[in-house]
């Protein structure tokens, strides 16, 4: 394996970290920004909707920029955008000044979601091996991180623009230093220009690409209700219906960020030695009955340990799902994945309302089916996480390190 290489998997690796910290710092903190622009709870979801929605927007802009510019730059420059406006948010001034910021925000999420998995679903293929799981394992780290800082900043009261500027002040710069190491997958592929047109040309319609992509679409989309079903009703379910207290309410959150660490920290072993459907079919197994675990949890610490369940079940899907569509379209894989990515916004966007309306319709141990039920269906679709047959008629990706020569610098 050559330094380019392993720079490149670094660098990478350290954007995932930066994003998961940022993304976390932003989240973590929306009580106080509601409170320093004076933010009504009936105007709040507006604000919060529009996020997931421009990053949607930004995912789809990305398809069309990376036909003519390397996701390394988009990845470049998107990132930076995102921690400046990250110290917009909690330094600007009136509704204005915040929904200005925010979209600025959600667009760059966009650009830099698509592009970070772009690369590291490129560097995959170079690698001949998982490593996917590694990429989104230091994204959960940086969560921990961000969401860490973000207590510290509100344990000690501190200003939103404190609390942000001297993590953008760290991040920034590094991020900035280890993007000229960047591997485009173009040039890690070692794939000649006219064989890479070509594949396009096969897998890169949107009617070819939509219906190959579907299943890995809804199962994005499922994951994320997931996701955001545990993000943000975990405490409240722990409280109103668990009856725990609201110091323990706040522990399933931080236990399931850990447990997603953990689960993809050693994700990518077990893609090695069993496969990508075997471990996409168990860790939805893992998660759906962590979810039952949690409809009928008797108490408080049962429920915890139904949340802890969902963690180590889920955090294996989307990583996979990503490193699947690029099994799937080798040519078109940045145009695939960038597609994919919307549905990380839209189950997102379903999944709180969903079971938050359930909830109040009919009762919140119901509404935990909800979810276990959906990513039960991900069973149906375990097959399309197989490997491809690739155009050397084997059916695993073949490792091409030998004539990687350069990065996205030019090295």
């Amino acid at each position: 394996m050559t330094d380019v290489l392993r720079r490149g998997r670094a660098s990478l690796a350290f954007s995932f970290f930066a994003q998961g910290a940022a993304f976390a710092l932003l989240v973590t903190r929306i009580p106080a920004i509601q409170d320093r622009y004076g933010v009504s709870d009936a105007l709040l979801p507006a604000f919060l909707a529009a996020v997931p929605v421009l990053a949607g927007v930004g995912s789809v802009t990305t398809e069309q920029l990376v036909k003519r510019i390397p996701p390394s730059v988009l990845l470049r420059w998107s990132q930076p955008v995102v921690l400046l406006a990250l110290v917009g948010v909690g330094a600007g001034h009136g509704m204005a000044g915040l929904g200005a910021a925010l979209a600025v925000f959600g667009l760059a999420v966009g650009a830099l979601d698509a592009s970070m998995n772009m690369l590291g679903v490129s560097l995959q293929r170079t690698y001949g091996r998982s490593i996917m799981l590694g990429f989104h394992a230091v994204y959960s780290l940086g969560g921990i991180v961000g969401a860490s800082l973000a207590w510290v900043g509100a344990h000690w009261h501190l200003a939103l623009w404190v609390s942000y500027l001297p993590v953008v002040a760290v991040l920034l710069p590094v991020a900035l230093a280890g993007s000229r190491w960047y591997v485009d997958g173009d040039s890690a592929a070692g794939a000649g220009e006219g064989e890479r047109q070509g594949e396009k040309a096969r897998g890169g319609g949107s009617g070819v690409v939509f219906r190959l992509l579907l299943p890995l679409c809804l199962v994005m989309t499922f994951a994320y209700i997931g996701d955001s079903t545990v993000s943000n009703w975990s405490a409240k379910y722990l409280q109103d219906v668990l009856g725990s207290s609201e110091q323990l309410a706040t522990v399933p959150y931080n236990v399931y960020m850990v447990t997603t660490l953990l689960g993809r920290a050693i994700g990518d072993f077990g893609v090695r030695r069993f496969g990508a459907a075997v471990v996409v079919r168990v860790g939805a197994l893992v998660a759906a009955g962590g979810f039952a675990v949690v409809a009928g949890a008797p108490g408080a610490w049962a429920g915890m340990l139904g949340f802890t369940l969902v963690g180590l079940g889920l955090c294996v899907l989307v990583p996979q799902t990503f490193a699947a569509a690029g099994r799937l379209f080798p040519g078109a894989s940045d145009a695939a994945i960038a597609r994919l990515n919307i549905f990380n916004y839209v189950g997102f966007l379903v999944g709180s309302p969903l079971v938050g309306a359930l909830g109040d319709a009919w009762s919140y141990r119901g509404a935990m089916a909800v979810p276990m039920v959906l990513v039960l269906v991900t069973l149906v679709y375990a097959r399309s996480f197989a490997p491809q047959p690739d155009r050397y008629g084997g059916g695993h990706e073949r490792p091409r390190t030998a004539d990687v020569g350069r990065g996205s610098n030019g090295l």
